[in-house]
């Protein structure tokens, strides 16, 4: 399974941390030229998305790093490997990992999304359902409950196909269209799975604070869309709750730490 690595080429400082990492794990780069916010016309890109959402304006950062994603996906279409893992320029790979990143036949054939990597606080917990052995101590869980974040995964051939497919303009960017089940249609459709213990996580050890934030920077302050789009967000984080807390109930499902005890 080749590594699509999501690298800008103003930041060779991530792609040297990233190059040096995927080589001890013994992984292929596939390196995916990034779009950049910074140079790349706001119209090439608004196309492509709706002028508001759920999560109501994008900035121009979220909307750049979506694309890119999706560039990856093309990329990884046009060969020929069943699976593939996808990768953002600020992630580190826990070292043990390697023999579940060279050889994706311990994934079983029916989940085509699958989130390896925790994003948040240490102690994150997710609401899994369908919880699945899948050897070295390891288990993977539909997921039920928003965990976004789009540093890490892997997904097959009908799974980027299906993102491929999903009309535009999009709404949302690229971590809540995948995991975040409150807000996306798509996530239905993707029926996304997650890693525990996860092996990856983004860290401002490999490149510093994320590039786009500096473009979020320009959509806050208080003003009257901002405390729409918080009101719209919770009403979206909330309208689910009925629902999972029914399944918790029920059994069939549990609020799961995804990362090793300790591991910050």
């Amino acid at each position: 399974m080749d590594a699509y690595l999501i690298n800008l080429a103003r930041r060779p400082d991530r792609l040297t941390k990233m190059t040096a990492q995927l080589a001890r794990l013994g992984l292929t780069l596939r390196l995916v030229p990034a779009i950049d916010a910074r140079e790349t016309p706001d119209a090439e890109v608004d196309v492509n998305f709706a002028a508001s959402g759920p999560l109501g304006v994008l900035p121009k950062g979220d909307k750049c790093c979506t694309l890119s994603h999706k560039l990856a996906w093309r990329m990884f279409l046009a060969g020929g490997e069943a699976r593939a893992l996808i990768l953002e320029d600020d992630v580190e790979i826990d070292a043990d990992a390697a023999p579940l990143l060279r050889d994706a036949g311990w994934i079983p054939d029916d989940v085509g999304l699958l989130k390896i990597e925790r994003f948040g606080p240490a102690g994150q917990r997710v609401l899994l359902g369908e919880m699945r052995d899948v050897g070295q101590g390891r288990q993977i869980g539909r997921m039920l409950s928003k965990h976004t974040g789009g540093g890490a995964y892997i997904l097959n051939r009908a799974a980027a196909r299906r993102l491929l497919d999903w009309p535009q303009p999009w709404t949302l960017p690229i971590d809540h269209m995948l995991f975040n089940p409150n807000n996306s249609p798509l996530f239905a459709a993707l029926a996304p799975w997650q890693l525990t213990p996860v092996i990856a996580r983004q860290t401002e050890k490999i490149g510093g604070r994320t590039d786009i934030d500096e473009w979020r920077k320009k959509l806050r302050g208080l003003s009257w869309p901002l405390v729409k789009r918080e009101v719209v967000r919770a009403y979206y984080d909330v309208r689910m709750l009925p629902r999972q807390l029914a399944q918790v109930a029920l059994g069939k499902a549990a609020l799961v730490r995804v990362d090793r005890s300790g591991v910050n």
